[in-house]
């Protein structure tokens, strides 16, 4: 039978929208949209490059607890409610995605709070698989 888990963050969007940080099935690790919340204090930046910047470090968080890494992303997709903040956010997710190359899509939408600008999510095989 195939392994299927929820991973948490601790978010308490998790508890009242009803979804997990991420699901591991397999070999396959889905992290759902990850916005620049900070998670422990439940604040957020303002500056669209820190968002991204704390988007990276909790689907980071999420991947090594589902036993894998930003080497095993084999997609990303980002969504901006403002198509001009993508550039910037360029050297950031490089960092994580350069040597990587995962399939990638960019959209613009509107995201759930205004004070979002910028939300990641992820597909990874982990290693071995």
């Amino acid at each position: 039978m195939t392994e299927r888990r929820a991973v948490l963050s601790g978010s308490p969007f998790e508890e009242q929208i009803g979804y997990a940080r991420a699901v591991v099935d397999g070999d396959w690790v889905h992290v759902s949209g990850t916005t620049g919340f900070d998670y422990t204090t439940m604040t957020i930046s303002e500056d669209v490059v820190e968002q991204a910047e704390q988007c990276l470090r909790n689907i980071g968080s999420a991947l090594a607890e589902a036993g894998s890494g930003f080497a095993d992303v084999v997609r990303v997709r980002y969504l901006l409610p403002e198509r001009a903040d993508f550039e910037p956010c360029w050297p950031v997710l490089r960092r994580c995605f350069g040597d990587v190359r995962p399939a990638a899509t960019m959209q613009v939408c509107g995201l759930a709070d205004p004070r979002m600008r910028i939300e990641i999510e992820v597909t990874a095989r982990r290693a071995g698989g």
